[in-house]
């Protein structure tokens, strides 16, 4: 999947070039043709807004993956970029392998967004959901035929935003066993992510 990497300057890090030995670069102002998947350092904060960064070069890239990168990251600005069409929001000075984790999660169809702003959107969908109608409520319960109890009680504390830490602290369980049960609810319920497993489990989505 060959990569973009745009920048104010069109200058390459040595931490993407290591991700991606193969990357596309240039200004932001251009989306190399041949990249599949378009990486956008967001300029100093003074010089625009993130939002119409990522609405501008949406279009240019027509219908590829945009992930913008961010030197400091902040979660309102994220969330301005995920709902402006972007599908990923990640730090400008991530490491290789973090960078290739999100090009596989992106690559397959996924939203990669931080720890952080993962917590605070699931609580959240937690919160819209008690201030939902009861038809979503019901909605909320039809995944549970398809898990298993422990697998129940770990998709209840997921729904209401708790970490993989929290849950297995709670369910007095491993953390690796709280990645296989996350693990076997997004093959069960046919979800991309854990984002998208939240809002199945919080009645938002259907399971597929």
């Amino acid at each position: 999947m060959p990569s973009a990497f745009l920048s104010h300057d069109a200058r390459v890090r040595d931490t993407w070039k290591a991700a991606f030995p193969d990357l596309l670069a240039g200004p932001l102002a251009h989306v190399p043709p041949a990249a599949t998947l378009v990486w956008a350092l967001r300029p100093p904060r003074p010089d625009g807004d993130a939002a119409a960064l990522v609405a501008g070069l949406r279009r240019q890239a027509a219908g590829r993956p945009l992930i913008l990168l961010a030197d400091v990251p902040d979660e309102d600005e994220a969330l301005a970029a995920l709902a402006a069409g972007a599908s990923g929001y990640c730090n400008g000075h991530a490491a290789p392998a973090v960078l290739a984790q999100v090009a596989l999660a992106v690559g397959n169809g996924g939203i990669w967004i931080g720890q952080s702003l993962m917590q605070r959107l699931l609580a959240a969908t937690a919160r819209g959901l008690a201030a939902a109608p009861s038809g979503q409520e019901a909605g909320a319960a039809s995944w549970r035929e398809r898990l298993t109890a422990r697998e129940q009680e770990a998709a209840a504390l997921l729904a209401q935003g708790a970490s993989n830490k929290e849950i297995a602290r709670r369910m007095a369980i491993t953390e690796r066993t709280v990645k296989a049960h996350v693990g076997a609810m997004l093959e069960k319920l046919g979800a991309r992510d854990r984002l998208q497993l939240s809002l199945i489990l919080n009645g938002l989505e259907a399971p597929r």
